[in-house]
């Protein structure tokens, strides 16, 4: 008896957590054939897996990444899985604001077409800071992708129609910005919520100011994934993680599934600066909607990275 208990409690355990993890699948099969793609961080987790879906649909794809071993090794692969020999790297730092101009002015002499720029790379909360003294969450998350972004808009308008992806996440909701100290780094946590907010009042603003130029926005929560964030951590912290990772996080496949749609979908269009989440328009908390916020934050960020 005891041994069907255990058994019965085990199966009903694995079918929830099955069933907690489902995910919706992208379904569009659209071809990119002549489109070029530009990946931040998509040397693995989630970047590699949209660079990998996008690539087998014939799009020529570029992962931007810092560590050139590590991207020579995922190009190779993206390569293999997909067929497509038209997957390239260039050497990006998103944490140096020298690095991303370098590389926005390499990019622009190289590549005539900008079709879908996903600003997918990303930093856990950790306590650190960035080359060029921004916390280390805030200054990659929203700060090294805005500056990215608008080096490279006049290409993607050039290209339209185009598409610009970033990647947020749901823990937008647990913080508000404060503009006397955006660069706030006391508590990493909170920085890292802080800079996911950022990154949807910076999509909102950007599909604002983008409207009727072929250019379209979108933020994205591709949930939460079993992937190599956990390398900023202790060992211990890293073998908890583990476990309920595995227990509850979704794999980067799954995740990835939403940035695809995005970068694929006709039905998304409509919704230039829109959150989305499993594949659909998400609803967000209305603070985070506020226009007025969105706009003082890029002037804001204009003036941090030295656009104006």
């Amino acid at each position: 008896m005891y041994l069907l208990c255990t058994i019965a409690v085990s199966l009903i355990t694995f079918l929830f957590l099955k069933w907690m993890k489902r995910r919706r699948l992208c379904m569009d099969l659209k071809r990119l054939d002549g489109k070029t793609v530009l990946i931040t961080g998509g040397n693995s987790g989630v970047g590699k897996e949209t660079a990998i879906a996008l690539a087998i649909r014939g799009a020529r794809v570029i992962i931007a990444c810092r560590d050139g071993e590590k991207a020579e090794k995922a190009v190779r692969e993206i390569k293999t899985i997909s067929h497509n020999i038209n997957v390239h790297h260039m050497h990006l730092d998103l944490a140096n604001m020298r690095s991303i101009r370098d590389f926005c002015k390499t990019f622009l002499q190289r590549e005539k077409r900008l079709n879908i720029l996903i600003n997918n790379a990303g930093m856990p909360s950790v306590l650190d800071w960035t080359d060029d003294s921004f916390s280390m969450c805030f200054g990659v998350n929203h700060l090294g992708h805005f500056l990215l972004t608008n080096l490279l808009l006049g290409r993607l308008k050039e290209s339209a129609p185009s598409r610009v992806i970033t990647l947020t996440c749901s823990a937008y909701k647990y913080q508000k910005l404060d503009f006397q100290d955006l660069n706030y780094n006391l508590f990493p946590l909170f920085t890292y919520c802080r800079s996911k907010l950022a990154n949807i009042y910076f999509t909102q603003e950007l599909a604002r100011m983008t409207e009727g130029k072929g250019v379209t926005a979108y933020s994205v929560h591709p949930g939460y994934m079993q992937s190599s964030w956990t390398c900023h951590y202790s060992i211990l912290f890293r073998m908890v993680m583990q476990v309920i990772m595995f227990m509850f996080f979704v794999s980067c496949e799954a995740g990835a599934q939403t940035v695809v749609h995005c970068a694929v979908a006709d039905d998304v269009e409509p919704h230039s600066g829109g959150y989305f989440t499993d594949c659909r328009l998400a609803a967000l908390r209305p603070f985070a909607k506020d226009s007025a916020v969105a706009r003082k934050l890029w002037e804001a960020s204009e003036r941090m990275v030295k656009l104006v």
